[in-house]
């Protein structure tokens, strides 16, 4: 029998037809590539995924700029979602932001996985960045890096008219209701931070650096990759043993009420 095309998400890699003689692409590719990797220990498997450079959304970027294809992300996290192999994932951010609409629906998308999920800044997760850093379970940042939050900026044409402006502040608001609920911040709090003056040049703004990030409550915890991973694992561990004692309870019940 003739084994059929097929893509394994928990090692990575895309098994071609065994009659076609292809090998298994190398999963230092898949890294190069996509910006993702796949690690198995005996404390569960984990998906790492990365978003870095800017978030390219439905404009292609110069060749020469790093960006983060959002056709690429979106299909990794259904896959992720859906795979038995997958036990959490881990997000590491060291972006500038990017397209918006792109960033928020792979913010959208992380928010709502059922699988434990885990994200840590690294460097820098600016502008739309904010979303996607506070979009996992749990978030941690490096002590040094940092997060730019300002207004929504739009290139091109804009039509001089008080609707642009609704506009702007309509999209703002998507933003804001998103990181707030998703983070203990309050929303006053975080549009003051968004429309401060005075600290970024010729703009509007606040740099949170890695332990303010943390006191205005917008990202959980400073740590790195140890502790990122440490909290990962205990997550999985708590996911296990509550489907564990949901069967336990669905074999006590009677057969009637189940």
């Amino acid at each position: 029998m003739i084994e059929e095309n097929k893509v394994t998400v928990g090692r990575a890699s895309i098994d071609e037809d065994v009659n076609t003689g292809n090998e298994k692409k190398p999963e230092f590719e898949e890294i190069k590539e996509l910006g993702k990797a796949s690690i198995s220990t005996s404390k569960g498997n984990i998906h790492c995924l990365t978003v870095i450079g800017q978030i390219e959304g439905h404009m292609v970027l110069p060749p020469q700029n790093k960006t983060t294809k959002y056709e690429h992300v979106i299909p990794q996290l259904v896959a992720i979602e859906e795979s038995e192999e997958i036990d959490g994932l881990l997000l590491v951010l060291n972006t500038v932001g990017g397209d918006v609409e792109a960033g928020l629906a792979i913010a959208e998308m992380i928010a709502s996985m059922s699988k434990p999920t885990v994200s840590l800044v690294l460097g820098g997760g600016h502008s739309i960045g904010v979303p996607m850093a506070v979009s996992t379970k749990y978030s941690f940042i490096a002590p040094s890096a940092t997060m730019t939050i300002h207004p929504i900026r739009l290139n091109g044409m804009v039509i001089g008219v008080p609707q642009t402006y609704e506009y702007f502040d309509r999209m703002q608001d998507r933003v804001v209701q998103f990181v707030t609920k998703n983070s203990k911040i309050s929303k006053e709090n975080f549009r003051e931070l968004m429309l401060k003056t005075g600290e970024l040049a010729n703009d509007v703004g606040t740099v949170l650096f890695g332990e303010e990030a943390v006191q205005h409550g917008l990202i959980d915890e400073t740590g790195g990759l140890k502790d990122a991973l440490k909290k990962l694992y205990e997550l999985i561990e708590e996911k296990k043993k509550s489907k564990l004692n949901i069967s336990g309870e669905n074999e006590k019940m009677p057969e009637g009420l189940q």
